[in-house]
């Protein structure tokens, strides 16, 4: 399937990844900020993360964790699997996802603020984690092979991206067949009006 399907969208979508990459910029760079969602500990908490899991991780693995639900409670992970984990920000998932594929899987996190790669980086390092790869890149563009992965998660990054129909495009590609696609995010049920769509403010909020 092409990635260059037509974004259809008014709002400009190079203002709209700045205006994501400074939020979540603040996100690693001060998480016990005042942030418009839960972070860290507790949100993986009541999101139903394994405690004893994340009480093993470094506070750097889950401080700047900013998910929406647990994209690992629709189906577990098996060992060996390869997996590829779309707008990794920190890496919290990243880390759940090689926890449960075991040594013998793999995990690529792939992000595009800057500062969240170099989180993720440095903390996979610290806890000598091998498996876990993180790759500068867009939704739109995964920098990763054709059908690589046996499972594509995320984790509230599909609702921010103005071009979803590239976003699941290039899912498509990435995904073996019959690979799963397992992700939570923010969706709207009602239509959006016309004006909506270009306040880049409301798509950040």
């Amino acid at each position: 399937m092409s990635i260059d399907a037509k974004d259809d969208t008014a709002v400009d979508a190079e203002v709209l990844r700045n205006e994501v990459r400074s939020k979540y910029r603040e996100v690693a760079a001060n998480p016990g900020g005042e942030h418009h969602f839960h972070t860290g500990r507790y949100l993986a908490s009541h999101l139903g993360y394994d405690d004893a899991f994340v009480a093993s991780l470094p506070d750097a693995a889950v401080e700047s964790f900013a998910g929406v639900a647990n994209p690992f409670s629709l189906r577990s992970l098996h060992r060996g699997e390869r997996v590829v984990d779309v707008g990794s920000g920190a890496g919290f998932d990243s880390f759940v996802a090689a926890h449960l594929v075991g040594p013998e899987g793999r995990v690529i996190g792939v992000d595009m603020t800057a500062e969240m790669l170099a989180k993720a980086r440095s903390t996979a390092a610290t806890m000598v984690i091998s498996t876990v790869e993180f790759r500068e890149g867009l939704a739109e563009r995964l920098p990763v092979e054709d059908a690589w992965a046996d499972v594509v998660v995320s984790n509230g990054v599909i609702n921010l991206c103005p071009d979803k129909r590239a976003v699941f495009s290039e899912i498509h590609r990435a995904l073996r067949p019959g690979g799963w696609l397992q992700f939570a995010d923010i969706a709207n049920g009602n239509p959006v009006p016309a004006a909506a769509l270009d306040n880049v403010d409301l798509w950040t909020a």
